[in-house]
Formats: structure tokens, C-alpha cells, sequence
């Protein structure tokens, strides 16, 4: 039998091959460089971010293109959520030099780790087989695992690597086995050939395909953090730097949201009847859980740990609609939540003390203080809530139009019900901003050209996709799905 080479594109994994490089150029430099070590290597990794956003913008708007064997794919979907991934990594840095002098963690290992798990994500936008989705889950979980425990001596920090790697092998197990089944049941491990395999009767009828489906979801489930396979979350986002805790909550969500789209929206098309259930109920289970047990926390970050449970149950209504108009609404959900959330989150570390963790009592009497850092909170809380006119509230109308547009009226009703009960925690923060009075003394925080940057941008695009939204929701109407 004559060996056939494989099929290897390599532009369409350029933005990928990018990053590896200037991760691997800013570990080298960290051995040298010996003044302003941390900014010198911010500067680089946001050089790096930016060519790798610039190759990426080439890639926009073509035909698919596969390569590797049909391994991984570039087309509108995996090219949008790339911009989304870079955008995170590059607000992540902008926030990043000043937070880790604060925190006296200025090693440059933290660039690197920061950088490979952006290509991880990546990776795993692009991904199209499940040899590639376990090697992009792989290489952004390993680099998350180390930056959670990143503030060496912290015992919370710590203790959020430690439960991070320990659930997080574990989940993994459960995804790696169920992959195993599905190749056992079907003899593939590609997408676009399980897609047309799953249709036949026999196939249908073998149980192992099912019990794999079940594995597999609750893998990605984890990474997106849908109940119940959240318990992770609060203490990891509550332990981990901040900087880390921002990143995580919007990088990894996107790109596991993307691998459990492809998966079950073109890969599992065919059994549809058969999961889009059990995404309806874990959707359901996380907008109500997300949100009420928000309602009872103090700690900013534990509060926007639950949020991001709720928004990723927000954010499973577009797959279980299962069309082009739902997968666009999670692309266009995915690049406002990043804006909101690393906006609060942006404002927290901005405010924060050193080693601790800011609680609500914390921000009464803010707008007194720092009234401008208070009106940014505010606007990311209007945002996270889904108040007009910002990115929230447009976010949540079309994701929950893609569900009335599939039939899934319940859902959407479900989904407008939770997020009047998340108003509720949002709005408590502005209530202690602005009708509380100030509780002691704050430490003035430490001024930072790249965090005052950053949040620039993030409050801009926040009130930009929320009353300019026709440019990108024109984008992501360009994004279609075999299978949808």
C-alpha cells in the first residue's frame, strides 16, 4: 500500500505557530533580561499577540481550508474566536505588568505559560478531530494549572492549582474515554466523517456511542463550567492571581465552546434527538445555579465565578438551538462577555490590595473615592446584566432569538427569568458604589498606563457592540456550521 503523505497547510495555523515562537523567545529573554524585566517581556508578548491577531484577520472571511489531514480547520467560526482568544491574551497582558510588581510576582515564566495557553485555546477553536481537541484542551489546562498557583506562598492560590489539577485530570479522563468509545463504536476519530457514520442504524443502536457522548460532555462541560461539574470554579477564580482568574473566565469558555459546538453541531448532527436534552437541562441547571448562588456571595471574585457559570448556560442555549443564527449568537456573546467581564475584573486587581481579596463591604462609598473606577464597575455590571444599551443586553436578545427561532420558547423564557434574578447581585455592587457610605480607609491604588488602557478599550467596546452591533453581528452571520 503506497504511503500518502499528509496534507499540511501551515498558514492556517500561523496566528498558533506565532505564538509558540514568542513564547518561547520570551522564556529565552527572561534569562537576560535584568531591568524592567516584567514590562520588557509584556511589550514582546503584545508584539507577539498583535502579529498573530494581524495573520488572523487574513484568514477571515475565505473558505474552509483544512490541513493536517483534515486535523484542524480555518474558517469564519475558528478565525472569530481566535480574535476573541487574542483580545483576552492582549487585555490580560495590558492589566498584567503592574498587577504582578503589586503582587511581587514579576517572574517571566508567567508571559510564557500566559502565551502557550492562548495557543492551546486556539488550537482547540481550530480543532476538527479529537486527537487535536485533547491536544488543545491539554496544552491550555497544563499552562492554567501552573499560572492558578502561580502566587507561590499564597495558601489560596495553592489550593486552586492544586483542586484545578486534581478535577481537571479528572475530567479529563472522563473526556479521553469517551473519545475512546466513540472510536470504538464508530472507527473514526474525525468530525466529518463521525457526522456521516452516526446516521446509520446499526450505529445508532450500539450503546458505547452513547455512553462515549456522555463521557465527552462531561469533559467539556467541566471547561466550560456547567453545572454540575462547576464545583471548581468559585475557589479557582477566588484563588488564583487575578490577571489568571480574568483570562481563564473568558479564554478557556470560548474555546471550549467552540470544540463542544463542532463536536455536537457537526461531529454528533445526526444523533441530535438524542443530546440536545441533555444540553437543554445543563443550560437550565447553570442559569439558575449561576445566579442564585451568586446572589449570596461577598467576594467580587467568588461572584463572578458563579456569573460565568450562568453565562455558560446562557451561552449552551445558542448550540441547543442548533442553527447559523445560534451558533452566531455565542460568537457575538463570546467577544461582549470578554469585554465585560475582563473589564470588571480589570477594575477588581485594579483596586485590590496586596494578597487580598476585596469583598463588597470593600466598595461601599467608591464612587466618593475613585468615582471614575466606580463608573467603569458600573458599566461592566449594567453590561454583565444585560442592561441596554450595552453588549450584554444585545448579546442575550440574540441568543435568546436564536432559541425562540428553534423552537426552544421555554428555554428562552427560562433564560429572561435568570437573568432578572442575576440583575440582582450586579446591581448590589452599584448599590454599595454609590448609596453606601465608604467603610474605612482604601489604599489609593498604583496608577498603570496599561491597565488604565485596557479597561479604555474593554468600556469602549462595551458600549460600542451594545449601539453599534450591526458591524459585527454582520461578521458572525458569515460563520455557518456543517450540520446547522
Amino acid at each position: 500500500m503506497p504511503f500518502v503523505f499528509p496534507t499540511i497547510n501551515v498558514d492556517i495555523i500561523m496566528p498558533e505557530l506565532i505564538l509558540v515562537v514568542v513564547a518561547a523567545g520570551v522564556l529565552l529573554l527572561d534569562t537576560f533580561a535584568m531591568h524592567e524585566r516584567s514590562r520588557t517581556l509584556a511589550w514582546l508578548s503584545l508584539s507577539g499577540i498583535a502579529l498573530a491577531f494581524t495573520y488572523a484577520l487574513d484568514l477571515w472571511g475565505g473558505p474552509a481550508v483544512y490541513g493536517f489531514s483534515n486535523m484542524v480547520v480555518s474558517d469564519n467560526f475558528a478565525v472569530f474566536l481566535k480574535f476573541v482568544i487574542l483580545i483576552a491574551a492582549g487585555l490580560t497582558i495590558l492589566f498584567s505588568a503592574s498587577y504582578l510588581e503589586k503582587e511581587e510576582l514579576e517572574h517571566g515564566e508567567y508571559y510564557g505559560l500566559l502565551l502557550f495557553a492562548a495557543v492551546g485555546m486556539m488550537l482547540l477553536a481550530a480543532a476538527t478531530n479529537f486527537v487535536t481537541i485533547f491536544l488543545g484542551l491539554e496544552t491550555l489546562s497544563i499552562a492554567l494549572y501552573v499560572l492558578a498557583g502561580f502566587a507561590r506562598g499564597n495558601a489560596k492560590s495553592d489550593e486552586s492549582a492544586l483542586k484545578y489539577f486534581l478535577l481537571g485530570a479528572f475530567a479529563t479522563g472522563f473526556l479521553v474515554y469517551g473519545m475512546a468509545l466513540i472510536f470504538g463504536a464508530t472507527g473514526t476519530l474525525d468530525l466529518s466523517a463521525l457526522s456521516g457514520i452516526v446516521i446509520h442504524v446499526g450505529i445508532m443502536q450500539n450503546p458505547m456511542l452513547y455512553a462515549g457522548v456522555g463521557l465527552l460532555l462531561v469533559g467539556l462541560a467541566f471547561k466550560i463550567a456547567l453545572v454540575p461539574f462547576h464545583v471548581w470554579t468559585p475557589d479557582v477564580y477566588e484563588g488564583a492571581p487575578t490577571t489568571v482568574t480574568a483570562f481563564m473566565s473568558v479564554g478557556t469558555k470560548a474555546a471550549a465552546l467552540v470544540a463542544l459546538s463542532r463536536v455536537f453541531l457537526s461531529g454528533l448532527s445526526g444523533i441530535a434527538p438524542q443530546w440536545i436534552g441533555l444540553l437543554w437541562a445543563l443550560a437550565v441547571l447553570s442559569m439558575f445555579a449561576g445566579n442564585v448562588v451568586a446572589i449570596a456571595q461577598t467576594n467580587l471574585k467568588r461572584m463572578l465565578g458563579y456569573s460565568s457559570i450562568a453565562h455558560a448556560g446562557y451561552l449552551v442555549i445558542g448550540v441547543v438551538a442548533a442553527s447559523n443564527l445560534g451558533i452566531s449568537s455565542i460568537a457575538f456573546y463570546l467577544l461582549a462577555y470578554t469585554f465585560m467581564n475582563l473589564g470588571a475584573f480589570g477594575v477588581i486587581l485594579y483596586l485590590e490590595r496586596r494578597g487580598e481579596n476585596l469583598t463588597l463591604n470593600d466598595y461601599a462609598g467608591l464612587s466618593s473615592r475613585f468615582p471614575l473606577a466606580a463608573a467603569l464597575m458600573a458599566l461592566f455590571m449594567f453590561g454583565l446584566a444585560g442592561i441596554p444599551p450595552t453588549a450584554g443586553f444585545v448579546a442575550k436578545f440574540y441568543i435568546f432569538s436564536a432559541a425562540i427561532q428553534a423552537g426552544y420558547v421555554g428555554l428562552a423564557i427560562i433564560g429572561v427569568l435568570t437573568s432578572v434574578i442575576g440583575a440582582y447581585f450586579y446591581l448590589r455592587v452599584i448599590v454599595y458604589m454609590y448609596m453606601r457610605p465608604a467603610e474605612g480607609e482604601m489604599t489609593p491604588p498604583v496608577r498603570s498606563y496599561g491597565t488604565a488602557t485596557a479597561l479604555v478599550i474593554a468600556a469602549v467596546m462595551t458600549i460600542l457592540l451594545g449601539t453599534i452591533p450591526t458591524p459585527t453581528l454582520d461578521m458572525v452571520r458569515q460563520i455557518v456550521l456543517p450540520g446547522t
